[in-house]
């Protein structure tokens, strides 16, 4: 079972930037789909971003061309890049790995003025 503990959240405004990162508990070298989820209040769970052991990345419409998602296998880590933040991505972001099996608790993310 892999223990994954997500950080880089918080208060940003319109059109600001944060970084996520997502540490395992193990290695992520055997982990062939890892990826970000996000839930905002009185919504379904929705997948953000995913990305392969080979760096195959696929993101929802939604987030295309502004967030980046990136994993680095030696530190065990996989991170969300998100730039030009709007308020609709307001939500709590998790990260999963493998995509849909464990999760870590999640980072909130609040994006206003």
């Amino acid at each position: 079972q892999v223990q994954l503990v997500e950080s880089g959240g918080g208060l940003v405004q319109p059109g600001g930037s944060l970084r996520l990162s997502c540490a395992a508990s193990l290695s992520i070298f055997s982990i062939n789909v890892m990826g970000w989820y996000r839930q905002a209040p009185g919504k379904e769970r929705e997948l953000v971003a995913s990305i392969t052991r080979v760096g195959t990345t696929n993101y929802a419409n939604s987030v295309k061309g502004r967030f980046t998602i990136s994993r680095d296998n030696a530190k065990n880590t996989v991170y969300l890049q998100m730039n030009s933040l709007k308020p609709e991505d307001t939500a709590v972001y998790y990260c999963s790995a493998p995509v849909g099996v464990y999760w870590g608790q999640g980072t909130q993310v609040t994006v206003s003025s």
